[in-house]
């Protein structure tokens, strides 16, 4: 813009005293029915543009980069060394220590056999072994992932099933189910990676997971109780009232030799985890103290006989590997429903855990993990987990910190741990049959208290109210009502968010600040001041059929305020100018809105006028403005500077000719 020098140097210039160039608003390029769905498709389903590696490249360049694509194995694997090897391998031994106990203990929480939390681990099948780690070695972009069972999914997994079915009555359907939901969420998953819908899991926001964490991770050490205290008969119920009204009314069961035992144990595993957090080259402490705990509570029980003094233990455990379990989906029945539901729930959650986990890590080493891909990875691990005897996985954040902090360099760390895994589980499982349930108990409380993030909470009611009451919810639906609730809760009380800030869009009225052309929100620049007859507003938010209405109602309501203070200064309004630079699209109800305005504004005598409209919702404007009544050029410019400046000398132009 160029503006012309001034003679009056008492007195600052205002927008009205500068003479600009007025430059012409300018219609969109026109575009084609097929082009503009084309790229609307593209900008929804595919953000990351994954075809624009291979523009300008050959054939040959071609099948090697989408081999590449869909296989990242190929990417890093022929560039995998010796030294690489050795740092995988200490890695895989170091989350095989932490990953062992967890599995157990997280199989127990989810009503399973301890076994099969280790199958988790270490899958196999009629001639292949360890598959779903090596499906997503093979189709994993994370080096740092380290997959496994989780205490959330499992938690979910096992309170959602024990609805309809008892795990202690009728043992070999709850296993059935399990391993049906394992499928139904694997094929969930790869559904939205093969699909591009991982927009879809977005709706879990941050401050939904927080609360949600926070309860589940309450609500599992209260399970944990059971264990702890040595009661026998405990409430199947997973809310706060319940399970603390069991713990109460079976006080004659608490045994002394059970609560100084886990006491001793949970005491430890959190001084292991707090010296790990406070220096991060001691996470080994942390690692291994899991390990420990089983190897040396086990050794107490077995050296005392403490079995027979109150402390109840695991028991004998199925030695060697889990048959093939494909024969125990279940795709009809009555209970088929259940599994689809519990899958969906687990589904969504442990692959916003494992997407999380694996970008938190990808940021660390700055590379790059591709959500689309990880869905696919660990949606087909646990479609194939499903029938190897295996419920539901994902990337843990405790076992993947341990790997990242060992020095893992790459996904083969999770076949060094499963091939660990599986030494365990077919020549050590008799080693755990004293290992005491307490003990258990405790590692996964010491697990879970890290979900409780009170200084994330506390960020969040400084930044969003809003958002802190949606964790809230998450919070106590999970405590008070059940997992599955809660987190329904929440998420219905975000998506209401976002539907109040589409169906009550913000619009603000703006002044101009003496001696430039720039307009600001006269609320938040007490600087800025009122051009005379002139109502400036600015729309901050798409315009559609969900707020058109609402819209339309509250700029008559600027009008009419507007009008009301004025009247007292006998200055009447002659231009509404609305700035639309905010306004992204526009659908047919919205066009509406400016008919209607138009007509309104011009019943008081003024003018509707308007600002930077965009490409799309100029264009549709000028579709619908068939007799040229609104979109005519001494209506449209680039800035409010601009309109402001050029109605103004018209205006004086008009009152000098009527003068003459």
């Amino acid at each position: 813009m160029e503006y012309s020098n001034s003679s009056n140097t008492e007195q600052p210039q205002t927008c009205l005293e500068i003479t600009m160039e007025v430059h012409r608003v300018v219609p969109p390029p026109h575009k084609s029915t097929i082009h503009k769905l084309k790229t609307t498709l593209k900008e929804t389903f595919f953000p990351d543009d994954p075809l624009r590696q291979f523009k300008g490249q050959p054939t040959g360049k071609k099948w090697i980069l989408a081999a590449q694509y869909i296989f990242p194995i190929l990417q890093w694997g022929p560039h995998y060394s010796l030294g690489l090897f050795k740092s995988d391998i200490v890695a895989g031994l170091t989350i095989a220590s932490l990953a062992i106990p967890q599995g157990i203990s997280y199989a127990k929480l989810a009503n399973l056999p301890p076994i099969v939390g280790l199958s988790c681990l270490f899958h196999t099948g009629l001639d292949s072994s360890f598959v779903p780690p090596l499906v997503y070695a093979v189709l994993g972009s994370s080096r740092d992932l380290a997959v496994g069972p989780v205490s959330i999914a499992s938690l979910i997994l096992g309170s959602m099933l024990r609805q309809e079915v008892s795990p202690v009555s009728d043992p070999v359907l709850f296993l059935q189910l399990a391993f049906t939901t394992t499928f139904f969420a694997g094929l969930f998953q790869a559904s939205l990676g093969f699909l591009r819908l991982g927009f879809i899991i977005d709706f879990l926001s941050k401050a939904t997971l927080i609360g949600f964490m926070a309860g589940a991770a309450i609500i599992v050490s209260l399970q944990q109780l059971k264990s702890l205290l040595g009661i026998t008969h405990f409430t199947t119920k997973m809310g706060l009232v319940p399970v603390l009204s069991s713990v109460f009314h079976n006080t004659e069961e608490w045994s002394w030799q059970t609560i100084l035992m886990g006491f001793c144990f949970l005491v430890f595993l959190l001084v292991a985890r707090h010296v790990s957090m406070k220096r991060p080259k001691l996470f080994w402490v942390s690692a291994g103290a899991p390990l420990v705990s089983v190897i040396l509570s086990t050794l107490l029980v077995f050296a005392f006989k403490a079995q027979h003094h109150g402390i109840s233990i695991i028991g004998k455990l199925q030695e060697g590997l889990n048959p093939p379990s494909w024969n125990m989906l279940q795709f009809r029945g009555s209970h088929l429903g259940l599994s689809i539901k519990t899958g969906l729930v687990t589904g969504i959650i442990s692959l916003t855990e494992g997407i999380a986990v694996g970008r938190t890590f990808a940021a660390l080493k700055n590379y790059k993990v591709d959500g689309n891909k990880e869905m696919m990875a660990i949606g087909l691990m646990n479609m194939v987990g499903s029938s190897t005897s295996c419920y539901i996985t994902t990337g843990a954040f405790s076992r993947s910190a341990v790997n990242h902090n060992a020095g893992a360099k790459s996904a083969v760390s999770n076949i060094v741990m499963s091939i660990t895994v599986m030494v365990t589980l077919l020549f050590l499982m008799p080693l755990f049959q004293y290992t005491p349930n307490v003990v258990l108990g405790a590692i996964i409380v010491s697990a879970v208290v890290g979900l409780i993030d009170i200084p994330a909470a506390c960020q969040i009611w400084k930044i969003d109210k809003f958002d802190f009451i949606v964790m809230l919810c998450a919070f106590f639906g999970v405590i008070f009502i059940s997992v599955q609730d809660g987190l329904a809760m929440a998420v219905g009380m975000s998506i209401f968010k976002i539907l109040l800030q589409i169906t009550r869009p913000k619009t603000v009225m703006l002044g101009n600040i003496p001696g430039t052309d720039i307009f600001r929100d006269l609320h938040h620049y007490k600087e800025s001041m009122k051009i005379p007859g002139f109502l400036i507003l600015s729309i901050e938010a798409p315009i559609n059929f969900a707020n058109s209405t609402y819209l339309n109602e509250r700029i008559l309501r600027w009008i009419e305020e507007y009008e009301a203070e004025d009247h007292k200064k006998q200055s009447s309004l002659q231009f509404l100018v609305l700035v639309m630079s905010a306004v992204s699209a526009i659908d047919t109800s919205g066009v509406s809105i400016f008919k209607e305005l138009k007509k309104t504004v011009e019943k008081k005598g003024a003018e509707l006028v308007l600002v930077n409209p965009l490409g799309e919702v100029m264009e549709k404007l000028q579709k619908s403005d068939e007799a040229g009544d609104f979109m005519r050029p001494d209506c449209l410019f680039l800035t409010v500077g601009e309109a402001v400046a050029t109605l103004t000398a018209t205006i004086k132009s008009q009152v000098s000719n009527h003068v003459v």
